[in-house]
């Protein structure tokens, strides 16, 4: 007689997760919008223009006739895509800072634009000044954390942060420049900018900022970019991801518990590895010892 399977218990707690909830279930208040190019530059130009640079290094062909092809389609563009997947994987990734994307950034916080504008090679920046504008209006960015902590704590830090303000609007008010008013604002201030980066540079920004261990604003951030780019290229908005799917493993020296699963960590890969290859030494030296008394016999 088979059994029943049993009644799932509905007061049964679920295991909590130890992965970083994803910052997309919380509206922020942030916005990334992508400026240039639209879809149809995008879909005419730019995989033809990569395809131009994987397809110029192994070639004698001109690079103008390479591109002419590809544009009016003589090339096939799966053709080109194969190609360009190849190249990228392989880490050829001059070809792809050919191509860049400009986006307007808005209502971040100062937080976040400290972190974003650490990454210099390929990107370019320009941020709303706290010297040039006054902000009669100025916004905050209150953490989920925060958000969700004791109303006693909740209330503390929203004075902290309207006193800020106030004195700042007080500071201007009475003839402080706005260069040294601003000394009184928060972190939690927000701001707006523009950037633009080459293809490359978004996906080794990428590769960090998705990560489940990246700090939750500027990993919303990149949630939004790569919405943006899969807008206009689905193809080219695949490469943007955490830097483990490229990789197969997990380097992140806080995630040796593997907490986050998306994929095993470095650690037990290469301990896996090596006892995976300590097995096979031991299987070949007995193979060998096997046939060595055989011979003998």
């Amino acid at each position: 007689m088979t059994a029943e399977p049993a009644t799932p218990d509905p007061t049964a707690v679920r295991a909590k997760t130890a992965i970083p909830p994803n910052p997309g279930r919380r509206d922020l208040g942030m916005k990334a919008t992508l400026l240039f190019p639209d879809r149809e530059i995008v879909e005419r130009f730019y995989v033809p223009l990569i395809y131009t640079a994987c397809r110029t290094c192994y070639s004698e062909e001109e690079p103008e006739e390479i591109f002419r092809k590809a544009v009016v389609g003589e090339t096939d563009p799966a053709r080109q895509q194969k190609l360009i997947q190849r190249v990228i994987e392989s880490g050829h990734g001059s070809t792809i800072e050919h191509v860049v994307f400009s986006f307007g950034i808005t209502g971040v916080s100062r937080t976040l634009s400290h972190q974003l504008v650490r990454h210099r090679a390929g990107v370019a920046f320009d941020q709303q000044s706290q010297r040039y504008v006054k902000f009669k209006d100025a916004a905050t960015m209150r953490p989920a954390t925060i958000e969700d902590a004791d109303a006693d704590l909740r209330e503390r830090f929203d004075d902290q942060l309207e006193g800020s303000l106030s004195l700042y609007g007080d500071l201007l008010a009475a003839g402080i420049p706005g260069e040294d008013a601003r000394f009184v604002f928060p972190n939690a201030t927000r701001t707006n900018l523009v950037m633009t980066a080459n293809l490359r540079a978004l996906i080794h920004m990428s590769g960090l900022r998705l990560c489940t261990m990246a700090q939750w604003e500027i990993r919303r951030l990149f949630q939004l970019i790569r919405h943006e780019i899969f807008a206009v290229s689905p193809f080219l908005g695949a490469f943007l991801a955490p830097k483990c799917v490229p990789l197969g493993y997990c380097d992140e020296s806080g995630n040796r518990d593997e907490h986050c699963p998306i994929r095993p960590h470095k650690d037990n890969v290469l301990a896996a590895w090596s006892e995976k290859a300590k097995a096979t030494r031991e299987a070949a030296r007995a193979s060998q010892a096997a046939g060595g008394e055989a011979a003998r016999g």
